[in-house]
């Protein structure tokens, strides 16, 4: 079979070819391209001939599926496939399998990072002590104690469920389904309405597809208390994000910390965010460390050898 890795996964091309030694050893080409493209001929290309193809978070849509007549299975170097055309895929009958779990730890991470800046006001207290001030106003407050709200309690909504449970604050939670592990962490489930209006803080951790587009509307939004912390390490157009920037400008929101869009950053200057007071924002990066990117090369490669072998692992339902 023709396997390819359409564009870097965050690994060196020595750690690509070690996990890739099965492949030719089992006498199956690979090819890896060390260039990202978005661009539709481009990926096209890339995909001419390939039995299997790899992929990270770039957009691969149906009209490269369409095109790609020999494939079979895609291995997606990451959690979410919303940029992937998931119904030309299971059409034309493609397996797609993901990369879930590999950045459970690393996500949650970076929500209680940001939290902890929003609290603490550590990029502020920054700016201050460089520009000769002191910790006067800035002392900020503790996790400890607060209630955090988590919508979306699956593999990363538990990680940062767990994290928070350690710094002492107190739990709730929105999921369609409960899990008895979490109820015996000490989560308690509750409406979407309640986490909302309850919560001192608040982390979405959904995922992103039809029913979950536009989720956190402004009437949502206006559920929640004056000065609760809002966090989005999710998928940027699970909110309606304009209404966002709207809420924090007007007081209606404490603060928000944001690490996905509507698209993928750059961020044109116009973008309401940008320009919303109360903000911590990072671009796309909540997913990233030395270690979930070794993670997810695992992962991905496993993947396709698990295929090989007539027995699929992290297959999505399409």
């Amino acid at each position: 079979m023709k396997i390819s890795l359409l564009e870097p996964i965050g690994v060196t091309k020595e750690v690509i070819d070690e996990l890739a030694k099965g492949f030719k050893e089992k006498g199956h080409e690979f090819v890896y391209y060390d260039t990202k493209t978005t661009d539709v001929q481009e990926l096209k290309k890339r995909s001419e001939g390939c039995d299997i193809v790899m992929i990270a978070n770039n957009p691969y849509p149906a009209e490269v599926v369409e095109s790609a007549d020999a494939l079979k299975m895609l291995s997606v170097a990451f959690t979410g496939i919303d940029h992937i055309g998931v119904a030309k895929c299971k059409e034309k009958g493609v397996m797609i399998c993901n990369a879930a779990g590999y950045s459970n730890q690393t996500v949650a991470e970076l929500v209680l990072g940001m939290t902890i800046d929003a609290l603490r006001n550590v990029v502020k207290a920054d700016s201050v002590v460089r520009s000769g001030g002191t910790s006067a106003g800035i002392g900020g407050k503790e996790i400890c104690g607060r209630t955090v709200g988590i919508i979306g309690l699956g593999r990363i909504g538990l990680m940062t469920a767990k994290l928070f449970l350690a710094f002492g604050a107190k739990v709730i939670a929105y999921n369609r389904s409960e899990s008895e592990e979490a109820k015996a962490l000490g989560i308690e489930y509750k409406s979407l309405e309640e986490v909302l209006s309850d919560s001192d803080i608040v982390s979405l951790n959904l995922p992103l597809n039809d029913a979950t587009r536009g989720f956190i509307s402004k009437d949502r939004l206006a559920l929640m208390k004056k000065d609760a912390i809002f966090v989005n390490c999710a998928r940027g157009p699970i909110v309606d994000n304009e209404a966002l920037a709207e809420a924090l400008n007007e007081d209606r929101l404490g603060f928000a910390c944001v690490d996905v869009f509507d698209m993928e950053p750059p961020l044109p200057g116009e973008y309401p965010l940008l320009h919303a007071k109360n903000t911590l924002l990072t671009p796309h990066q909540a997913f990233i460390s030395e270690e979930s990117m070794k993670r997810r090369a695992k992962i991905v490669f496993d993947n396709v050898y698990a295929y090989l072998e007539g027995k699929p692992e992290n297959v999505c339902k399409l």
